[in-house]
Order: C-alpha cells, then sequence, then structure tokens
C-alpha cells in the first residue's frame, strides 16, 4: 500500500511541475546576426533558420543578405524581405523586383509601369508586392512561373501584396471607393475587405496557413492596434502599454511578432501567443546589452528575427527558444526517483 502511494504522488508531481512548465513564458537566446559595416535589419526566416533581411556598407550603400550557420552573405541587391524553404529571397533592387536563387538573380516583370517590388514569397515560389500600372498607380501582383497577375483594388487606385500562405492566398492593403486604405485578403480571384478596428485604416502584413491575417488597424484617430483576424473577425491584439503596435508576422501556431510602444512611449519587439503581449526584452538574458524594437519573422520553431540596438548600433537579431523539459521527460525522471525511493525501502 505505501509502495503505491509513493508511486502515485511522484507521478502526480511529476504532472503538476511538467503543467507549470508549459505555461511558463519561452525564454530566448539571441544572436548578433553581424553586418556589412553599418546598420543591418532582418526580415524573415524559414523553417532551417535561413534568414534575410538588408544592411548598409560603411559607405550607406543598402544590400541584401543571406544569413545561415553564423555566415552573413551578401546577394548583390539591395533589399531582401522574404525567404522561402527554398532559400529563394525576394526584394527590391533599385526599381525593379527581384528573386535570388543559387547565386543568380531575376528581376521581376511589372505590370506595365517603371518600378516594382516584392515583398513575400511561398514555397511554390510564388511572389506578391508591389508594382506600378501604365497610368502611375501602384498595385498589388502576384507573380508565379514568368507570369505577373494584377489583383486588383478595393475600388480605389492603389493596393500592394505584403504576404502570401502556402494554398496561395494574399493579404495586403488596397484603397477603398473613398479613398481609404483597408487590409484585404485575396483568393480565388476575388479581393476582401477585412475591416478594421473601428477607425478609418487598415494594413495587412503576413497570414499562416490557417488563414490568419495578421496587420495593424487605426482606433479611433491615428493610432494604430496590432489585429489578429481569423473567422471573419478583426481583434485587438493591445499594446506594452503604450498608443500603438503594429503586427508583422504569424506562424502555423498563431504566435505573432511585431513591434509595440510601451508606457514610457518606447517602441518594443513582441511576441503574442494565447492572448498576451510579451515584451521580448523581458525574455533574453538582462545583461545581453540589447533594446529590441521590432520583430519582423516568426517561423514554426517559434524563432524569431526584427532588429533592435546592440550597444547602441541598429542590428538584425535571431531569437531562438530555450529548450523546456517535456512531461514526458519529467514523468520518466519521477518514475525513476519512484524506482529508487522503492529500491531503498525494500533494502531496509
Amino acid at each position: 500500500m505505501k509502495r503505491g502511494i509513493l508511486i502515485s504522488a511522484v507521478v502526480l508531481l511529476a504532472l503538476v511541475v511538467s503543467s507549470g512548465q508549459a505555461t511558463a513564458v519561452m525564454q530566448y537566446t539571441i544572436t548578433d546576426l553581424g553586418s556589412f559595416g553599418d546598420n543591418s535589419y532582418a526580415y524573415a526566416i524559414n523553417e532551417s533558420g535561413q534568414v534575410t533581411g538588408w544592411s548598409r556598407t560603411a559607405a550607406g550603400d543598402p544590400h541584401a543578405f543571406l544569413w545561415e550557420n553564423g555566415v552573413m552573405r551578401n546577394l548583390g541587391v539591395h533589399y531582401g524581405y522574404d525567404i522561402n524553404a527554398s532559400a529563394q529571397v525576394v526584394g527590391g533592387h533599385g526599381q525593379l523586383a527581384f528573386l535570388w536563387e543559387n547565386n543568380s538573380v531575376r528581376y521581376l516583370s511589372t505590370l506595365g509601369g517603371a518600378s516594382s517590388v516584392a515583398y513575400a514569397i511561398n514555397d511554390s515560389g510564388q511572389v506578391v508586392g508591389m508594382a506600378y500600372t501604365p497610368s502611375g498607380d501602384r498595385h498589388a501582383f502576384l507573380w508565379e512561373d514568368g507570369v505577373t497577375t494584377d489583383l486588383g483594388t478595393l475600388g480605389g487606385s492603389k493596393s500592394e501584396a505584403r504576404g502570401i500562405n502556402a494554398l496561395g492566398q494574399v493579404v495586403g492593403m488596397a484603397y477603398d471607393e473613398n479613398g481609404r486604405y483597408r487590409a484585404f485578403l485575396w483568393e480565388d480571384g476575388v479581393m476582401h475587405n477585412l475591416g478594421t478596428l473601428g477607425g478609418v485604416f487598415t494594413y495587412a502584413f503576413d497570414i499562416n496557413i490557417s488563414g490568419q491575417v495578421v496587420g495593424s488597424s487605426c482606433k479611433g484617430s491615428y493610432n494604430y492596434h496590432a489585429f489578429l483576424w481569423q473567422d471573419g473577425v478583426m481583434h485587438d491584439l493591445g499594446t506594452l502599454g503604450g498608443d500603438e503596435s503594429h503586427g508583422f508576422g504569424i506562424n502555423a501556431s498563431g504566435q505573432i511578432v511585431g513591434s509595440a510602444r510601451t508606457w514610457s512611449g518606447n517602441n518594443r519587439a513582441f511576441v503574442w501567443e494565447n492572448g498576451v503581449m510579451y515584451n521580448l526584452d523581458n525574455l533574453i538574458p538582462a545583461d545581453s546589452g540589447w533594446d529590441l524594437t521590432t520583430a519582423r519573422g516568426i517561423n514554426d520553431l517559434g524563432q524569431i528575427v526584427g532588429s533592435g540596438f546592440h550597444d547602441g548600433e541598429m542590428r538584425a537579431f535571431l531569437l531562438t527558444p530555450i529548450p523546456e523539459p517535456s512531461a514526458l521527460g519529467l514523468l520518466a525522471f519521477a518514475s525513476l526517483v519512484a524506482i529508487r525511493c522503492l529500491r531503498r525501502r525494500t533494502k531496509h
């Protein structure tokens, strides 16, 4: 009887401890991705931990980079904004959108105007962004297999696409017939207005495989709040105590990253999950020397990229979650303790 009580007690303890670990706030290690001589900014990360963004040289010239295994590689073009599982990078160089892969740069066709920029790419190689039309308006586009498709607007003259998921659903911003820019979801050839948080203007920046959309929307006058849109409803994610926030990235688990003002008016990078917005400055080592201002991307492993001040210099960063003991591991440990206790009692 005593043996059964002992085993039950230890197992119960393990389950309680593991439950506490599962609900604990995640902590992160931080990696400085370096620079080409001046400021650097990270925008996106794939599931392999490869990162893209851009950095200025000491002379002030912008260069896109591909970072992997501790090395920042100069891609020879200006701004890198997204990367997919095949390490294809998209962005803008001069006045043209580009697709970089395997040491080669391809400039994408426009919508008949003079310039374009690519903001996102999915694992199928579909690219979205913004391009000018012959009339001088800028429109969201979808590029696939050498063909550039105009995604239209919400009745106004301008639009731009910022995100695309594996299903080919596209999000971004478009003007309506009254000249107000609104977040949109484009799918099956139709652009849908996602509404607002009560104000006039909204932006959408990213969409995950479940169709969850993140961005920022006016709440009244001109202060923006980060939002999560799902199942037809736009949810306010709040701030870090200040008056503004912006949601830039979301992963398959619904974790959201972005930037928000604190009560003191400082911009700080955040991660949002399960209804709570966390200041990422509080989730890294206190003596790191970093002030994280913006988080731009998050992969399905929970790794986060963005930019912040490191010892006074603007640098691209990578945050990696610190592994926690699993419930199974704790249970196994508790069982081992129980067995040892029983052996000792048997000996006596």
